[in-house]
C-alpha cells in the first residue's frame, strides 16, 4: 500500500506504521455494546471511531475483516465479579427472559447504528453463543497453570501470571497498584488474590443464564468472550483490538493476559482506544445516570436538550474532535456542529452551480492534505479544517470572484465525495438536519424561476415580492450571476 497510515497503539504508548500482519487482510476486532438498555451518545464514539478505521482501511484496499460482538450474558454489576449479570437484572425487573431484553436492545442499537450511518461489521458474535469457545479457553488456562478452581469457579491467578509476564503492561498498572485499588465486596473470600478474575462462575440457584461446565452449572466471566471470540474469527494473531478507553482496565487488561495464558503469546498486534464523552467533564454512562440516549438526541426529548439533533449533526460532533480527545457535550457544541456541516453540504451543492471557466487560481493539493491527516492517526478534525479551506474557493468562485475549469470543479467534488461522504460517513439527510427541507425543493425552484422570469421583464415589484415572502418563510435567497440559490435557515 501507498500510503503510510499510523495509529496510535496504546500498548506501546506511540504512534506506530501500521503493517498488516497478512497484507491485504487486516483482522480487526471491537469491543460492542452490553445490550440491557439503549444506546447512548457514549455508545456512538466507540462505534463512529471504528467505523472510520473501517471504512478508511478499506479505501486503502485492505480486505477487513471487521468482527463487533454484543455482550449478552456474564457482564456483571462490579468488576470485581460481583452482584448481578446486567441483562438478568433487567429481565429480572421487568419480568422478561433475559434474551427478549437482549434482542430488543439489540435491534435498538442497530437501529440507532444504522441511522448514524456507521456500516455494519463483518460478524457481530453474541457471548451466549460462543459458551463453547469460552470452557475450551479457560480449560486451556487451567492445563497451563495460571487458573484455579474454587467452589465450583474457575479464577485467574493473576500473582502466578505476573510472576512470569507482566500484568499490567496495557494499562501501566503494577499489581500493587492493583490490589491497592481492588475493592472488598462480599464473595471475594473465593479467591487466593483480590485481583483475580473470574473466568467461570457457578451460579447460584436463582441465577437463570447458566450453562454445563465442567465445573458447575454457571456462565463465563466477562473477559472471556473477546479474547474467545477473537481467536476464533480472527485467529491467534491479528492486526486491531479496539474499544472505549475505559475497557483498558481490567477488560483489554485481563483479555492479553488471557490470551498469553491460554497460546503463550500476545494476540493482538495494535490496541486502539477511543476517549470518553463527558457531560460537565464526567464520563456519560448508564451507571453514572447522567446518559443522554441516541432516540433523545434525535427527538430532542431530554431536560438537557434545547432541540432535536440529527444523526449526521450527531456523527459531525464526534469527528470534529480527534478520536484520542475528550468530547464535552452541550447544546453550543452540537449547534456549532450542525452550522458547520450545513456550511460543508452548501459548499457541495453550489459546486454544480459554478460555470467552469479558464482557470485564474491555483488550488491546493487538497486531497494530499486530506490523505496526509487521515493516515497521520485518523486526523478527522484536520480533515474536516482542509474540506473548509476548499469551501473558500467553492464560494469564491460561486460569486465570481476567482475562475475554476471543469477539472478543478471535478477534482473539488471528487475531494467531497471521498472524504467528507466515503471515508467520514457523512451523508445529506432528508429534512431538518443539515438546514435543506429537500421536500419543498421543487416549489421553491419554480417560485425562483418565475422570479426570474420577473426580473427579466422588469417587474421588479413581483421579483421582490416572492423574494421578500420567501425570506419570511425563512428561506435565504443568494443572487449570483448564474442565477438565485436558496436555502432554508433554522
Amino acid at each position: 500500500m501507498e500510503h503510510k497510515l499510523t495509529v496510535y497503539n496504546t500498548l506501546t504508548r506511540r504512534k506506530e506504521i501500521f503493517k498488516p500482519l497478512a497484507a491485504p487482510h487486516v483482522g480487526m476486532y471491537v469491543c460492542g455494546p452490553t445490550v440491557y438498555g439503549d444506546p447512548h451518545l457514549g455508545h456512538a464514539r466507540p462505534a463512529i471511531t471504528f467505523d472510520i478505521l473501517f471504512r478508511y482501511l478499506t479505501h486503502l484496499g485492505y480486505k477487513v475483516r471487521y468482527v463487533r460482538n454484543i455482550t449478552d450474558v456474564g457482564h456483571l454489576e462490579h468488576d470485581a465479579d460481583e452482584g448481578e449479570d446486567k441483562i438478568a437484572k433487567k429481565a429480572r425487573l421487568e419480568q422478561l427472559e433475559p434474551m427478549e431484553v437482549v434482542q430488543y436492545y439489540t435491534l435498538r442499537y442497530h437501529k440507532a447504528m444504522e441511522a448514524l450511518n456507521v456500516l455494519p461489521p463483518s460478524i457481530e458474535p453474541h457471548a451466549s453463543g460462543h459458551i463453547i469457545e469460552q470452557i475450551q479457553l479457560v480449560k486451556e488456562i487451567l492445563a497451563n497453570g495460571f487458573a484455579y478452581e474454587s467452589q465450583g469457579s474457575i479464577y485467574f491467578d493473576v500473582n502466578k501470571y505476573n510472576s512470569k509476564y507482566n500484568y499490567g503492561k496495557l494499562s501501566g498498572r503494577n499489581l500493587d497498584d492493583v490490589l491497592n485499588t481492588t475493592r472488598e465486596l462480599d464473595g471475594q473470600e473465593e479467591k487466593h488474590n483480590p485481583a483475580d478474575f473470574a473466568l467461570w462462575k457457578k451460579a447460584q440457584p436463582e441465577h437463570i443464564m447458566r450453562w454445563p461446565s465442567p465445573w458447575s452449572d454457571g456462565f463465563p466471566g466477562w473477559h472471556c468472550e473477546c479474547t474467545a471470540m477473537g481467536r476464533k474469527y480472527l485467529g491467534e494473531h491479528f492486526d486491531i483490538h479496539g474499544g472505549g478507553m475505559d475497557l483498558i482496565f481490567p477488560h483489554h487488561e485481563c483479555e492479553i493476559a488471557q490470551a498469553v495464558a491460554s497460546q503463550g503469546s500476545d494476540m493482538v498486534h495494535y490496541w486502539m482506544h477511543n476517549n470518553m464523552i463527558t457531560i460537565n467533564g464526567q464520563k456519560m454512562g448508564k451507571s453514572l445516570g447522567n446518559f443522554i440516549t441516541l432516540n433523545q438526541f434525535f427527538t430532542g426529548d431530554h431536560e438537557k436538550l434545547e432541540q432535536p439533533y440529527s444523526p449526521m449533526t450527531i456523527r459531525f460532533f464526534i469527528l470534529m474532535a480527534h478520536y484520542r480527545g475528550t468530547v464535552d457535550f452541550s447544546n453550543e457544541a452540537l449547534q456549532a456542529a450542525e452550522k458547520a456541516m450545513t456550511r460543508l453540504m452548501d459548499a457541495y451543492g453550489t459546486i454544480d452551480r459554478i460555470s467552469p471557466a479558464t482557470s485564474d487560481t491555483e488550488l491546493p493539493d487538497f486531497k494530499a492534505l486530506c490523505y496526509e491527516a487521515m493516515d497521520d492517526d485518523l486526523n478527522t478534525p484536520i480533515v474536516i479544517s482542509h474540506l473548509f479551506d476548499a469551501c473558500k474557493y467553492i464560494n469564491q468562485a460561486a460569486d465570481g470572484k476567482i475562475q475554476l475549469d471543469q477539472a478543478q470543479k471535478d477534482s473539488l467534488k471528487s475531494l467531497f465525495d471521498t472524504f467528507l461522504f466515503e471515508i467520514m460517513g457523512i451523508k445529506e439527510q432528508q429534512g431538518g438536519g443539515s438546514g435543506r427541507e429537500e421536500a419543498f425543493s421543487k416549489v421553491v425552484d419554480m417560485l425562483l424561476e418565475q422570479r426570474a422570469i420577473a426580473k427579466a421583464n422588469k417587474d421588479w415589484a413581483t421579483s421582490d415580492r416572492i423574494r421578500n415572502e420567501l425570506t419570511a418563510l425563512g428561506f435565504e435567497i443568494k443572487d449570483s450571476k448564474d442565477g438565485a440559490t436558496w436555502k432554508l435557515n433554522r
